[in-house]
């Protein structure tokens, strides 16, 4: 006697009555279009620029078939990385083209939107390499933003950069705007004071680079003349200040 069987024993029931009914579908049909013969047209000796040309040449257009519905947002169509993946993987399968993703430089920012729901906002610059058979390859950037509320901000910007990657290397038409499936609306951020940044602009473990955003971020807020209390005690525009810092770190090999 099997577990099924001694289960069902032991509950009093036999095992036809103790297996719930099982519902068998059949798989959807993934098969992939016909895309000829490989060995022809991924020659070993064709270069990554004249295989990616080839890649555009067999993806002339995308259809717009994803809908999204958001309510006072409005409604529109729009084509999400399934569709972008979709009909460029057969391409570049077909021409020996591969799109590797090289390097992915993130930024983060927590944000609140105007139900009052918060999330966490990522912007992602993604170097690409795109692999020709023989091996070469040329470098390509897309960026991507994307917000959720809970981990998944940094794969959806990413995702996103890949489909803009796709679309705009692939020079494929657009008749109207492109959107991501998900909107909402951001509610007003309070403007972050200038003295909140002094721990940061002092800390010596703060980068070049980054008091080089701090600085574009008071600029932005229009607090580049606002005085403040410098690391030793005297008044400072904080602009000045983090021109200075910034300069002294750069000078010693931050970057």
């Amino acid at each position: 006697m099997g577990l099924a069987e001694n289960a069902a024993a032991a509950a009093g029931r036999t095992a036809a009555e103790q297996a719930p009914a099982t519902d068998f579908r059949e798989a959807p049909n993934l098969t992939e279009p016909d895309i000829g013969d490989l060995t022809k047209d991924a020659a070993p000796t064709t270069s990554a620029v004249t295989a990616w040309s080839r890649v555009m040449g067999t993806v002339r257009a995308i259809g717009k078939n994803e809908q999204f519905d958001g309510g006072r947002a409005g409604k529109f169509n729009f084509r999400g990385i399934e569709t972008a993946l979709n009909s460029f993987g057969p391409a570049c399968r077909k021409h020996g083209v591969l799109v590797i993703q090289h390097r992915v430089e993130t930024e983060y920012r927590d944000i609140t939107t105007s139900g009052g729901s918060k999330m966490r906002e990522c912007t992602a610059l993604v170097t690409f390499r795109i692999y020709g058979p023989d091996g070469s390859y040329f470098e390509s950037q897309a960026a991507g933003e994307a917000s959720d509320s809970g981990g998944r901000s940094t794969p959806k910007a990413q995702s996103i950069a890949l489909r803009t990657l796709l679309i705009n290397n692939g020079l494929v038409p657009t008749e109207d705007r492109d959107a991501d499936a998900v909107h909402f609306e951001r509610a007003e951020n309070p403007v972050r004071p200038a003295v909140s940044y002094l721990d940061e602009i002092c800390d010596p473990r703060t980068s070049a680079g980054r008091l080089r955003q701090i600085h574009h971020e008071l600029n932005s807020t229009r607090q580049l003349g606002a005085l403040v209390t410098n690391e030793v005690g005297d008044e400072e525009r904080v602009g000045e200040m983090v021109v200075r810092i910034g300069k002294e770190r750069a000078a010693g090999g931050g970057q």
